[in-house]
């Protein structure tokens, strides 16, 4: 399922990745580039596994550690309440 920036959360690009900012709470949050290719793809549709496999292929990344890595960062956004889904 795709996700979306929680309505709460803007985010800005950095030279290293980018930062999200929970407006609410006044909490920042930095990715670093991988984390944003990994993020822009989710919010663009792509599932879990889509963006996992993208890495694999840009990164020659191991297929496990890779998933692992996607849905890692998709459960602290999650629980940070920075992403929900569409």
């Amino acid at each position: 399922m795709p996700l979306s920036l929680h309505p709460d959360v803007t985010m800005a690009e950095t030279e290293d990745g980018a930062v999200l900012l929970h407006q609410r709470t006044g909490r920042y949050w930095q990715l670093n580039r991988t984390g944003v290719l990994v993020l822009r793809r989710l919010i663009n549709g792509d599932s879990r596994e889509q963006a996992a496999n993208k890495l694999v292929v840009q990164h020659r990344a191991d297929p496990e550690d890779a998933r692992n890595d996607v849905f890692s960062l998709v459960d602290q956004l999650r629980a940070a309440h920075l992403v929900r889904e569409s």
